[in-house]
C-alpha cells in the first residue's frame, strides 16, 4: 500500500472495489504473527498502517460521492444559477474540461466539468483581449482550487495554527493531505481572504439594512466575550535588500488584536458545540470603531433579539463598558442580560485592593487568597461588604483605596458579578 508522501491514489469510483482492497489491506495489517518480536514500536506502526488505510477508504468514498454529484444534471443547473454573480454579458459556454479533486486520504478523483469563458477585453488597446474562465461547479462548491472543500478548511486551519508552514505540511501529510509548502501557505492566506471579503460584505449588508437574520439563538442562553490581545507583527524594512541574504530585514512592533467568541450554554452553563449552534470567533486589529461593527454584524445576523439571556464577559477595558452595554439594547437584547468582569481581571483588581489597604506584604498575601476563594466560590456579596468597610474606614494611607474602588467602575462590575453568580 503505497503512503501518502510517495504519490497520490486515483479515485477507482467502485465502492465494492475500494472496500474489497481495504478488507484486503486491513486483514493483512490484523495478522498476529511473531508476536514474541513485537514491542510498543510495533504496535504504534501497525496503528499507523490502519488509520492510513481508513483514509484512503474515506477519501475514496468522498471521490464517488463527488464523482455522483458532478453526473447531476440538477446540479449544474444550479451552479450556474448560484454563480450568475461571476458571469458577465460576454460569458459563454465553452465545452467541457477535465480536472482533478483532491480529497481526503490523498485520493484524487478526475472531473469531465463544464466549462465557461469570460471574453475581458483591454480598455486602452481594444484590439486586445483575454479569456478567462471557470467551471460553475467547482465555484459553486468551493473547489476551484482542486481540492474539497473538507481538505481546504484542514489546510487553512493547520496552516494558521501551525508553529510555521512547514509544521503544518507535516501534520497534514499525517492526515492524507500531500500539497506542497507554497501551496498550504498559498491557501491559508486565501482562505482568510475570503473570510474577511465574505464579513466585510454582511457589514455592508448591515449598513444597508439588508442583512437577514437567522433564528440561531432563539431561546438560548447567549455568551459574548470580549478580550484584547497582545501579537507582534513583523514588517518589512523599506530600502535595498541585504547583499548577505538577499532579503529584506524586518522590525517587529507589538499589537492589541480586540477579539470576540460568541456561544450559547446550557442550563448547567456547559458550552453547547453543534453545527446548529456554532461558536463564533473573530476580531480585528483596527479600532473599537471597527471591532463594534463586527460585533453587531454577528449579534444582528444570528439573531441575538431572540435570545433567552445574554451575557456579556469582558476584561476591565474602558472602551468595552462604554460601548458595547448600549449596542446590545440597541439590539433589543432581551432583558435578561448581564454584564460581567471576567474572574481574572476581577481577581487583579482584588490585588490592586490588598496592595491599597494593607502594609506587609504577609497581610496582602493571607487576605488576598481569602478573597480569591471567596470570590470563586460565589460568595461576592460578603467580599463586598469586606471591602466596603476598609473604604468606609479608609484614613491617611489608605486613602487611596477609596481612590482605586470608591470612584470608578470596578465596584459596579463586582456589584455585576455578584448579581450574576446570584442567579447562578
Amino acid at each position: 500500500m503505497p503512503t501518502f508522501m510517495e504519490k497520490c491514489i486515483h479515485a477507482t469510483l467502485d465502492l465494492s472495489k475500494s472496500l474489497s482492497v481495504f478488507k484486503d489491506d486491513i486483514k493483512k495489517l490484523l495478522e498476529l504473527k511473531n508476536i514474541n518480536e513485537w514491542n510498543g514500536q510495533i504496535v504504534r506502526e501497525r496503528e499507523e498502517e490502519i488509520r492510513q488505510a481508513a483514509l484512503v477508504l474515506t477519501g475514496q468514498c468522498i471521490a464517488i460521492f463527488i464523482y455522483n454529484l458532478s453526473q447531476s444534471d440538477s446540479a449544474h443547473h444550479t451552479a450556474v444559477i448560484q454563480t450568475q454573480g461571476w458571469q458577465y454579458p460576454k460569458t459563454q459556454k465553452h465545452g467541457y474540461t477535465k480536472l482533478q479533486i483532491l480529497t481526503i486520504g490523498n485520493v484524487l478523483v478526475t472531473l469531465s466539468l463544464p466549462y465557461m469563458v469570460t471574453k475581458i477585453e483591454n480598455n486602452k488597446n481594444k484590439n486586445e483581449s483575454k479569456n478567462q474562465g471557470f467551471c460553475p461547479f467547482l465555484k459553486w462548491l468551493g473547489m476551484s482550487e482542486g481540492i474539497t472543500p473538507l481538505v481546504w478548511s484542514t489546510i487553512a486551519k493547520y496552516g494558521a495554527i501551525a508553529s510555521s508552514f512547514d509544521a503544518a505540511r507535516t501534520t497534514l501529510t499525517d492526515w492524507g493531505i500531500n500539497v506542497s509548502l507554497k501551496r498550504i501557505e498559498r491557501l491559508t492566506y486565501l482562505f482568510g481572504k475570503i473570510g474577511i471579503n465574505l464579513r466585510q460584505s454582511k457589514i455592508l449588508n448591515l449598513e444597508l439594512g439588508n442583512l437577514s437574520n437567522s433564528n440561531v439563538l432563539k431561546n438560548q442562553r447567549v455568551v459574548i466575550a470580549v478580550d484584547g490581545g497582545r501579537t507582534k507583527i513583523r514588517f518589512n524594512k523599506k530600502g535595498r535588500r541585504s547583499e548577505k541574504t538577499n532579503r529584506h530585514g524586518f522590525v517587529g512592533e507589538w499589537m492589541e488584536p480586540k477579539l470576540l467568541t460568541i456561544y450559547v450554554v446550557n442550563e448547567q452553563g456547559k458550552k453547547i458545540r453543534t453545527s446548529a449552534i456554532p461558536i463564533t470567533n473573530d476580531g480585528t486589529y483596527s479600532g473599537y470603531q471597527e471591532f463594534l461593527k463586527i460585533l453587531e454584524m454577528y449579534l444582528v445576523n444570528l439573531g441575538i433579539s431572540q435570545a433567552k439571556q445574554v451575557l456579556l464577559i469582558a476584561d476591565g477595558a474602558e472602551w468595552i463598558w462604554i460601548h458595547i452595554p448600549p449596542l446590545l439594547k440597541k439590539l433589543k437584547c432581551p432583558s435578561e442580560t448581564y454584564q460581567l468582569l471576567d474572574f481574572y481581571h476581577a481577581a487583579s483588581h482584588l490585588q490592586d485592593f490588598a496592595d491599597a489597604a494593607f502594609s506587609t506584604d504577609n497581610e496582602r498575601r493571607v487576605w488576598f487568597k481569602k478573597a480569591r476563594k471567596t470570590l470563586k466560590k460565589g460568595q461576592t456579596l460578603d467580599l463586598m461588604r469586606n471591602m466596603s468597610v476598609f473604604i468606609s474606614e479608609a484614613t491617611g494611607e489608605r486613602c487611596k483605596i477609596a481612590d482605586i474602588f470608591g470612584n470608578n467602575r470596578q465596584m459596579t462590575r463586582l456589584k455585576a458579578l455578584a448579581d450574576l453568580l446570584l442567579l447562578c
